[in-house]
């Protein structure tokens, strides 16, 4: 081992002052070329090797991602070793240096938002574990990072061009300022909209019904409004910073979206309950659209004024399914209560004349 210390022992005894400084740079960039292959090799191998191990094809896209970008960097800083060994002070190493830490920030910006973009793919790839990722969230939480990242980058080109960024964020937060005063609304409407989108009480495909009573399927979530489609072809335009204040119940949320439908009927006193019951479950049974988990069921609500009051409770698959189904089970039940000869009863009033009013004059 005494070869190796005599060998860095000469080196560090070097004189690097007595080289050309040409010749040094060029040996840097030379060097810096060498450095950034073997980096990236390493790199690249590792990331692969990793990738062979899992199903996912994430770590290919991940290699495909750092490939270049490493590459570059190694090389502009290879760049700047030699530029600080050949660029005189003044203006000269002024502009050298800020063009290669432009390309540097430049390489980097780009770098930052692929992988940004590869990050949220994998995410939204696993919605039970990520489920604030999504299709409905991922244009909105990409925009807002490439925002950050563009702002970052603004601010590190200000320091390599050695540029007093004081001035830079005063004015910036003074325009912020106005800018929020003369656009509050569509500020509150944002700000809503990201709450919406990231909390997601209710999404894209969603039927809605708001304590103003309008019931609608959930067509749009924008930055600014939330867009519904009424049964009647309708289109609802509300504001986001309204639909965060409002009390809002979503049909399709829950553990599954079935919808219950509940059908009101009601038979006449003296009925046979038991016979009652079987036949409202027939006309759920015999519905294809009714769903079968969870089974329809009937209850006996109350004694009512002129009858008896139940209740035949049924689920269907999805909330735009309850006006038809409502219909067919409603026509059903009266075809195989008339059938039956089951009776509804209805409100009826009798009229007893106690005695007829005297003619005039008699």
């Amino acid at each position: 081992m005494q070869w190796i210390q005599d060998f860095f022992g000469q080196i560090a005894a070097f004189d690097l002052t007595a080289v050309d400084p040409r010749i040094l740079a060029s040996s840097v960039v030379l060097a810096s070329v060498i450095a950034a292959k073997l980096v990236d090799w390493i790199t690249t191998r590792l990331l692969l090797r990793r990738a062979r191990r899992t199903e996912s094809d994430f770590y290919s896209r991940l290699v495909e991602t750092v490939h270049r970008p490493i590459f570059l960097l190694v090389l502009l800083g290879g760049f700047g070793v030699a530029a600080n060994l050949l660029v005189p002070d003044g203006w000269p190493r002024t502009v050298t240096f800020g063009v290669l830490g432009t390309l540097a920030v430049l390489v980097g910006l780009t770098f930052t938002i692929r992988l940004n973009q590869l990050t949220l793919d994998g995410l939204s790839r696993n919605p039970e574990r990520f489920r604030f990722v999504g299709p409905h969230t991922m244009p909105l939480i990409r925009n807002v990072n490439n925002v950050l990242l563009a702002g970052v980058a603004a601010y590190f080109l200000l320091q390599v061009w050695e540029l007093d960024v004081t001035a830079w964020l005063a004015s910036a937060g003074i325009l912020g300022i106005a800018v929020g005063l003369g656009a509050r609304d569509t500020v509150a409407n944002f700000f809503a909209g990201v709450l919406i989108l990231t909390d997601a009480p209710y999404r894209v495909g969603d039927f809605i019904v708001l304590d103003t009573g309008e019931r609608g399927q959930v067509t749009h979530i924008g930055l600014r409004s939330t867009r519904l489609l009424t049964r009647d072809d309708i289109e609802i335009t509300i504001p986001n910073a309204v639909m965060n204040n409002i009390k809002v119940i979503n049909e399709t949320g829950g553990p599954y979206p079935k919808h219950r439908i509940r059908i009101k009927v009601a038979c006449a006193y003296g009925s046979d309950i038991d016979r009652v019951k079987q036949v409202l479950l027939e006309v759920a049974l015999g519905q294809e659209e009714v769903c079968e988990d969870p089974e329809p069921r009937v209850r006996f609500r109350t004694f009512g004024a002129s009858g008896l009051d139940l209740e035949l409770l049924a689920w269907v698959d999805e909330p735009v399914l309850r006006g038809r189904v409502t219909d067919a089970l409603n026509t059903e039940v009266y075809r195989r209560f008339a059938a039956e000869r089951i009776e509804i009863p209805y409100a009826k009033q009798d009229l007893y004349v106690k005695e007829l009013p005297k003619p005039i004059g008699g």
